[in-house]
């Protein structure tokens, strides 16, 4: 299957994917997956927004009452340049783990689905886990239906809006155990190889605004500019010290800058922010210290800020319940994430969720050299199973 996998939506350039939600690569993947459920003899769902469940059902009984059923997978979107491991390998370890369970002989008491949410990075549309927020009603399509992605296209103009109601493709679903390749170097630290998550980290997006006024870049003095780059540029800083200070995370990774010639002074640049903390209270501490600063810069540099939270997630903490059965038997390390997944929005909308690592030899994530080790994977791939065992698969 990751041979399958490996061309798909790659670039011959950096080696990183581009797997952006309605484009060809990443259609080509959903196509695989349909192909997949099929070779297995499972039945699978799709919702009008393209979320994907395949389902290993039991067979029926005369007289046994169904109980809702374990969910696993994960996402086989990228962010633009990605990985190749950041969602699919919880899809093609959700798919190894029933082969590896049929292997054993199991036969199942309750039904399992293999998941596939879209748009979980948010690398076109600019939310993050939009698939999951939609099917388990956590935003209304009303409110995301216009967002636009750098071409200008509206997710309404991609795709339908959901017709089967909140929920709809999530109905049979009990819990939700996601499989992720860990985004950090914790289970390296610790030497070992799967490890199970505690919760996330609230984080959020927040696009900064600034305004000044465009002119010459030869002819204009620099004490007679009102440059917004400038501005921009202390924020980034202010950004990266305030980070550093309280142990968060900040990031401007992406910018739009106008008129963008290199012999102007640019009239406008927006930025976007991605900010993480430990709880939600430095968190708004956080983007609270880095808004005042660009402001009282910005005073100084004759220009404009504005700051707009475009989407903030809540901490989440897993079901420690599902977290302990999961992991029972296993001496599997505990460990927070400062990531998000799809796995917070279904525990934040009240499916009890829970979530396995597999470790990540350099940390490196959203990056073409993000990797991990297939012995480490096929241990994944045994921890998963195990898992929906445990579970009652």
């Amino acid at each position: 299957m990751w041979r399958d996998l490996a061309p798909i939506g790659r670039s011959a350039t950096s080696g990183g994917y581009f797997r952006q939600p309605w484009r060809s690569a990443e259609e080509e993947l959903r196509a695989w997956f349909a192909e997949q459920a099929a070779a297995r003899g499972l039945a699978l769902e799709t919702d009008a927004f393209g979320n994907q469940v395949a389902w290993w059902r039991p067979d029926p009984v005369p007289g046994r009452v169904a109980t809702l059923g374990v969910l696993t997978g994960s996402h086989l979107d990228s962010v633009l340049d990605g990985g190749a491991y950041d969602g699919p390998l919880g899809v093609v370890s959700a798919l190894a783990a029933i082969d590896l369970l049929r292997k054993r002989g199991a036969q199942p008491s309750r039904a399992v689905g293999v998941g596939v949410f879209r748009e979980e990075e948010g690398s076109r549309f600019g939310l993050a886990c939009l698939g999951s927020r939609l099917a388990t009603g956590s935003v209304e399509w009303a409110d995301v239906e216009g967002l636009r992605d750098r071409d200008g296209v509206a997710l309404g103009d991609v795709t339908d809006a959901p017709d089967d109601g909140a929920g709809g493709i999530l109905a049979e679903v009990g819990c939700f155990v996601e499989l992720h390749v860990e985004q950090g170097r914790a289970l390296v630290d610790l030497d070992r190889p799967v490890g199970l998550a505690s919760g996330i980290w609230p984080h959020g997006r927040y696009r900064f605004d600034f305004t000044g006024r465009a002119d010459h870049a030869g002819t204009t003095r620099m004490e007679d500019r009102a440059d917004p780059m400038l501005t921009y540029a202390m924020t980034a800083l202010a950004a990266n010290k305030q980070a550093r200070l309280g142990g968060a995370r900040a990031t401007f990774g992406r910018i739009d800058v106008a008129p963008n010639g290199t012999n102007a002074v640019p009239s406008r640049v927006t930025a976007w922010l991605d900010a993480r903390a430990e709880t939600a209270e430095l968190l708004a501490d956080l983007v609270a210290a880095v808004e005042k600063q660009s402001t009282e810069r910005a005073g100084r540099d004759g220009t404009s800020v504005a700051v707009t939270a475009e989407s903030v997630s809540r901490a989440i903490s897993f079901s420690r319940d599902l977290t302990d059965q999961v992991g029972a038997g296993h001496d599997w390390p505990v460990l927070p994430t400062q990531a998000g997944h799809d796995a917070g929005i279904l525990a934040g909308a009240g499916h009890p969720s829970a979530m396995l690592f597999v470790r990540n030899p350099t940390g490196v994530s959203h990056s073409p050299e993000e990797h991990a080790e297939t012995a480490d994977c096929l241990a994944g791939v045994e921890a998963l199973a195990d898992a929906l065992t445990s579970l009652g698969v």
